[in-house]
């Protein structure tokens, strides 16, 4: 049997450069770009790839871009505080869905919108329960 990782998402957008620049500033990374419809956010762990509406036209796919209902994007960080103010220093107009609040199950999240609307977590594990199934230092 072959061990299968998780690589990436990719998100369908009517404006690629505004989700890659929104992407870049929270992973605090450069894009590596394919085309000018195709470019990949990497971080250690995954890929947040975003793709323009044309290029699922050869297969015959139609996606509604921006309508996403079901789906989070989440980023783990080592301090979502400094995340938060780093982030609403940095990108004018961050939709900010829920400030730096520490959940149930021991993470401290932060909940924004990206450019199209998706939700958008960063959160770090705060309790010795989560940082275990991070397998972060306690």
């Amino acid at each position: 049997m072959t061990a299968t990782s998780f690589a990436s998402i990719r998100i369908i957008t009517a404006d690629v450069p505004a989700l890659v620049a929104f992407y870049e500033k929270i992973a605090a990374t450069t894009a590596d770009w394919a085309t000018d419809l195709f470019a990949e956010v990497r971080t250690p762990a995954a890929r947040v790839a975003v793709a323009g509406t044309a290029t699922l036209a050869p297969f015959g796919i139609r996606l509604d871009p921006a309508a996403n209902r079901s789906v989070i994007v989440e980023f783990l960080v080592t301090d979502v505080d400094a995340e938060y103010d780093r982030l609403t220093g940095e990108l004018d107009g961050l939709k900010v869905v829920q400030e730096p609040t520490t959940m149930p199950w021991g993470n401290r999240s932060l909940l924004v919108r990206d450019p199209d609307g998706n939700l958008v977590n960063l959160f770090t594990p705060v309790t010795a329960a989560a940082q275990e199934r991070f397998g972060q230092p306690g």
